[in-house]
């Protein structure tokens, strides 16, 4: 595990940001505090990316995932790497945030869950060992070069492996729902979690991983229910998305 004096120099992240994610890291798991609606998105990008993994590797979408090796790069609390590893993948998560990595590690323990918590940054991974499945959920709106973090997830698949990013389009609507919306009306997410012109839209994904050789293989937009509270899948990627990509070499 790397300390935080490691993670200096030109290391892709951003202080402040991370700064933010330690003062809020104890209520990863609490359905009560500052990610109680991170919690129910979890439970819809969860579902899209269990279904895109059982497609590209030929097994049934409540079958095992056992043999296959899953990298949680920003894991955070360990909010995605969980359900993965529930279904016997191998799951590796990495986070820039100390303190999110502390909290995974005990959550992890608690659920009696096998997950290996590294505090360290996608640069830091040898792409000698690869990865089947490499996700990047709502951390490349966190980080100063988008193209850099993306060329380290792409470097780090297996041949034949499956990229899934996750984040929040750069539209009008975003910015009143994700942002004014989110944070100042209905305070669902801290204030200054999200910035707007860090937002991406899914052209400028979708040419920043080709640019690595990948195919888009799925893409899918996630939406706020608010009288029910919980997220749906949507045919509209205008504010929150998750794209999936193939390594077909």
């Amino acid at each position: 595990m790397l300390d935080r004096s490691q993670l200096v120099g030109n290391a892709n992240y951003d202080p402040k940001e991370i700064a933010q994610f330690d003062r809020m890291a104890q209520e990863w798991w609490d359905p009560h505090g500052k990610f109680k609606t991170v919690l129910a998105f979890n439970q819809a990008r969860s579902r899209f990316i269990q279904r895109q993994i059982a497609r590209h590797f030929g097994v049934g979408e409540g079958s095992s995932f056992e043999g296959l090796t899953v990298l949680d790069i920003g894991c955070g609390g360990g909010l995605l790497s969980e359900p993965l590893a529930a279904k016997k993948a191998k799951v590796t998560g990495i986070d820039a945030s100390g303190t999110s990595i502390a909290v995974a590690r005990a959550h992890a323990r608690q659920s009696s869950l096998d997950i290996e918590y590294h505090h360290m940054l996608s640069s830091e991974l040898s792409s000698e060992e690869g990865f089947d499945v490499v996700l990047n959920t709502e951390v490349i709106e966190h980080v100063p070069d988008q193209q850099q973090l993306v060329n380290e997830c792409c470097s780090l698949l297996k041949p034949n492996g499956l990229l899934i990013m996750a984040t929040l389009n750069r539209t009008l609507l975003s910015y009143v729902i994700g942002i004014i919306g989110t944070e100042y009306v209905l305070r669902l997410l801290p204030i200054g979690t999200h910035s707007w012109s860090k937002f991406v839209k899914p052209d400028e994904m979708a040419a920043m991983v080709a640019k690595n050789g990948l195919t888009p293989s799925a893409d899918v937009g996630l939406k706020f229910k608010p009288l029910s509270k919980t997220w749906v899948e949507s045919n509209s990627l205008v504010i929150n998305y998750l794209m999936a990509f193939s390594r077909n070499y």
